[in-house]
C-alpha cells in the first residue's frame, strides 16, 4: 500500500530543501536526514547525524522482511507510523545498577533474540544496555537525549561496529528517534537494494 502524503508535510519538506541542499547524500541517509530535521525542525542534524548507507541498506531490506522493531519507550513507539514495536518498559524494574529502560531492554531481547531493529530515544541507559547484549541488531537507531550518559551512550555506540544511526551531540530524543525509522518505513524497495 501506498503512503498519502499530506499537503503539508510536502510543503515542509519543500522548504526544508529550500534551505538545505541534501542532494549530496545517499538515497537512504538523505531520507533519514530529512526526515529528522522534519521531525525536530533542527538543521543542525545534517552535520550531526552519523550513519552507513551499507548499513541502511540492510537494515531497509530487514525491516521490510518483517524484522521486530523494539523501542525503549512508548514515546518512540507512539511516532513510529505504520508498524508493530515491542517495548517492554511497563514491565520493567529497576534494581541496583540497574535502571527500568535497561531492564526493558534486557526483557525485550528475551522477547525478540537477535535480527531485530532497535530504536533508541530516551534513555541513554537503555542504549548501554543493548551494548552489553549479543543482539546482533540489524540496526540501532540509538539517538538518546539529555546531559548525562547521551553523547558518552552514542559514542559507545559508533565504537562497537555495530550497523547504526547516531549523533554526535547531546541532542536526540523521541520524535527523532521514530522519525529515523520512519524514514526507512517509508522509503520504496527498489530493485537495487539488497
Amino acid at each position: 500500500m501506498n503512503r498519502v502524503v499530506h499537503p503539508i508535510e510536502q510543503e515542509s519538506f519543500r522548504r526544508l530543501r529550500t534551505r538545505l541542499d541534501t542532494s549530496h547524500f545517499a538515497p537512504l541517509t538523505r531520507a533519514v536526514v530529512e526526515r529528522v530535521i522534519h521531525s525536530a525542525a533542527d538543521l543542525d542534524y545534517a552535520a550531526d547525524l552519523v550513519m552507513d548507507e551499507t548499513d541502511l541498506r540492510t537494515a531497509h531490506a530487514a525491516l521490510h522482511d518483517g524484522a521486530p522493531v523494539v523501542v525503549d519507550v512508548e514515546m518512540v513507539a507512539a511516532g513510529i507510523t505504520r508498524r508493530d514495536t515491542v517495548c517492554r518498559l511497563k514491565d520493567a524494574k529497576s534494581g541496583p545498577g540497574l535502571t527500568r529502560s535497561a531492564h526493558a531492554i534486557r526483557l525485550a531481547y528475551e522477547d525478540v533474540g537477535p535480527g531485530a531493529l532497535w530504536v533508541i530515544g530516551c534513555a541513554p541507559t537503555a542504549l548501554e544496555e543493548l551494548l552489553k547484549l549479543d543482539a546482533s541488531p540489524a540496526l540501532v537507531i540509538g539517538l538518546p537525549v539529555g546531559f548525562v550518559g547521551a553523547s558518552e551512550s552514542k559514542a559507545a555506540l559508533r565504537e562497537s561496529g555495530l550497523p547504526a544511526v547516531s549523533n554526535v551531540s547531546e541532542k536526540g530524543g523521541s520524535a527523532v528517534a521514530a522519525a529515523a525509522l520512519n524514514a526507512l518505513l517509508y522509503h520504496p524497495i527498489s530493485k537495487e537494494m539488497p
